[in-house]
C-alpha cells in the first residue's frame, strides 16, 4: 500500500476541504525500512529527477571518528545500546540517526541517516 504525502481532506477547523486536483505520483511516499545489525545489505531506489538513494537494510561496520585526533576508522558494530527514537528499537537492534552503538573501539553515536545515505558514520562518545 502506498503512503500519500499530499494535503489532508480536512481543514484545521475540521470542515471539508474541496480538492483542486487528484493525487499525483510524486506525492507518494514509501514504507519505512529499518537498518539492523547484520551482514551488509543495500537497496537502491529511484528518486525525483532520475536520481537515486541507497537504503541500508543491514550493516556490520561503521565509519567511526575519534574526536581527540580526528581519525576515522572502519569498525565492527556489536549491538545497539540506546535509541532515542524508540526504546523498542534497542531490543530489535535497529539503527538510525542519534542511536548509540557498541563498537570494537568503544561507544559511538550515529551521525548519518542509514535509510537515506546508505552508510553508517558515527562519532566516538567519551565515557
Amino acid at each position: 500500500m502506498a503512503l500519500w504525502h499530499g494535503k489532508s481532506k480536512r481543514k484545521p477547523s475540521g470542515g471539508r476541504l474541496v480538492q483542486r486536483r487528484k493525487k499525483r505520483r510524486f506525492e507518494i511516499g514509501r514504507e519505512p525500512i529499518y537498518t539492523n545489525v547484520g551482514q551488509e545489505s543495500l537497496r537502491k531506489y529511484r528518486t525525483m529527477g532520475g536520481n537515486s538513494k541507497n537504503r541500508m537494510l543491514s550493516a556490520a561496520y561503521a565509519n567511526v571518528m575519534d574526536p581527540k585526533n580526528n581519525q576515522i576508522t572502519r569498525v565492527r558494530i556489536i549491538r545497539v545500546l540506546q535509541n532515542p527514537a524508540d526504546p523498542n528499537y534497542v531490543q530489535r537492534n535497529i539503527m538510525n540517526r542519534g542511536a548509540t552503538i557498541q563498537t570494537d573501539i568503544g561507544v559511538a553515536r550515529i551521525t548519518s541517516r542509514p535509510g537515506q545515505d546508505g552508510t553508517i558514520n558515527a562519532v566516538l562518545v567519551s565515557e
